[in-house]
């Protein structure tokens, strides 16, 4: 009776055990699951659509290949800010020249700007898809919802909803099953990469690369996880400085389960049309909109339903991303003030930086410049911008003058090296392409 009774406790320990480590998982994961889940934008769907319209399942292996480089980078950023307690321009400031600091914001805010315009567009679009309602009426309605959103709630409401926000993207999952691929041909393209040399493939790989490992990611999640700190109660750089064993864990757990995430969703919409879309004929595909348009003769009501909420979902999660990195980029640069736990009043430059880089977006609608066109090429963009913020990341987080023990270790530090390489290399093989073929 006694050896039963220990036996049922056992069980009921390590049911216990299992159920913590769970709710452990769950509760670790913030700001690199949203970083993950914003990446995959308007802008990235557009990028992944053209890559399975034009080149079909050929791209799948991009998903696998660009998985460690992002994760890398993340990481490495998520560390800085948790190390430093300062965002990613905050800690350029302090040990950088100013030319280094301004021409690193302004990458940033040129890239963002820019997608912004062009996600604000693709949201627009998708709404009319399902609305009938035309495009330029919300374009105005979504740049006033995303304002609000951001100046109206704290940081911690703001995570809260964003992260139930990145279920949508399972849209994307479940779209790829109604699309009936063939799975044999699937598996081939994942696991034995083949390559196209030609100006449309690589301007395609640089999109993938751009879109993936995006400048505003690296100072949205730096900047972050200090608004994580801050929601703890530690207000000061003096109170946040330095990371423990557990933090790092953790940080490490929450980015590499967003980078999964991010590129999983990646991988499934390429697989959508490349199943439909090119298996069809029909590889001449600008925008996400014309894939979703094209995926209900082929692929069923279902699935352009799916790829259409989830195109509204990222719009709404990454829009005010892009700007809010600009707003914290810029704020830790001039060494203003600047945080969404803070009511707007307390943070006027940083809460105006939000609305002019939002109003800026929304005027690329309104000036005859097509921004849902430009979907594809604001990732292209990225992929070009991208190289040198990285090794600027890589550089701050091996200092051990900024990082103290916590620089990151050789094999973080070659995965970034090889990211900004093989960034560059691509870039180059794009435009020597473009002018040679």
């Amino acid at each position: 009776m006694h050896k039963t009774n220990s036996t049922t406790e056992k069980q009921a320990e390590s049911k216990n055990h299992s159920t913590d480590r769970v709710r452990r998982f769950f509760a670790d994961l913030g700001p690199g699951l949203i970083t993950g889940a914003a990446d995959d934008d308007p802008s990235g769907i557009s990028t992944y659509s053209v890559a399975g319209a034009s080149f079909g399942y050929m791209p799948l292996w991009t998903a696998l290949f660009s998985f460690p480089l992002m994760a890398a980078v993340q990481l490495m950023c998520a560390r800085l800010g948790l190390v430093t307690g300062r965002g990613l321009a905050g800690v350029v400031r302090r040990y950088y020249p100013r030319w280094v600091l301004w021409s690193a914001c302004t990458l940033l805010i040129v890239a963002n700007v820019f997608n912004i315009g062009a996600d604000l567009g693709g949201l627009a679009e998708a709404t009319e898809m399902m609305t009938g309602i035309k495009s330029y009426y919300w374009t105005p309605l979504y740049t006033l919802l995303i304002i609000s959103l951001l100046f109206f709630s704290t940081y911690r409401q703001f995570a809260r909803i964003f992260k139930w926000l990145t279920m949508v993207l399972f849209a994307y999952i479940a779209a790829a099953f109604f699309a009936r691929p063939d799975w044999h041909a699937v598996l081939s393209a994942t696991f034995f990469p083949r390559v196209q040399w030609s100006s449309a493939f690589l301007a395609t790989f640089v999109g993938i690369l751009g879109t993936t490992i995006s400048p505003y990611l690296f100072f949205w999640q730096a900047s972050q996880e200090v608004e994580e700190e801050r929601a703890l109660g530690r207000d000061t750089v003096k109170q946040r400085k330095g990371a423990t064993v557990k933090e790092l864990k953790a940080a490490r757990t929450d980015v590499f389960t967003g980078m999964f995430f991010s590129n999983l969703v990646m991988y499934f919409i390429i697989l959508t049309t490349a199943a439909t879309l090119n298996a069809h004929g029909q590889t001449n595909i600008e925008t996400a909109r014309q894939a979703a348009e094209a995926l209900r003769p082929l692929a069923g009501s279902a699935a352009y339903l799916l790829f259409t909420i989830g195109l509204i979902g990222t719009g709404i999660l990454a829009v005010p991303v892009l700007a809010g990195s600009a707003a914290y980029a810029v704020s830790e640069a001039a060494g203003w003030r600047g945080t969404l736990e803070d009511q707007p009043p307390l943070s006027r430059k940083f809460y105006a930086l939000i609305a002019v880089a939002m109003l800026l977006g929304l005027t690329l609608d309104f000036v005859g410049f097509n921004a849902v066109k430009m979907l594809f090429y604001s990732a292209v963009l990225n992929g070009v911008l991208a190289p040198p913020l990285i090794v600027l990341v890589v550089l701050l987080t091996s200092n051990s003058k900024i990082m103290g023990i916590r620089v990151s270790s050789r094999p973080l530090r070659y995965v970034g090296w090889a990211t900004a390489v093989i960034m560059t290399a691509a870039c180059i093989g794009m435009f020597v392409t473009m002018y040679t073929g």
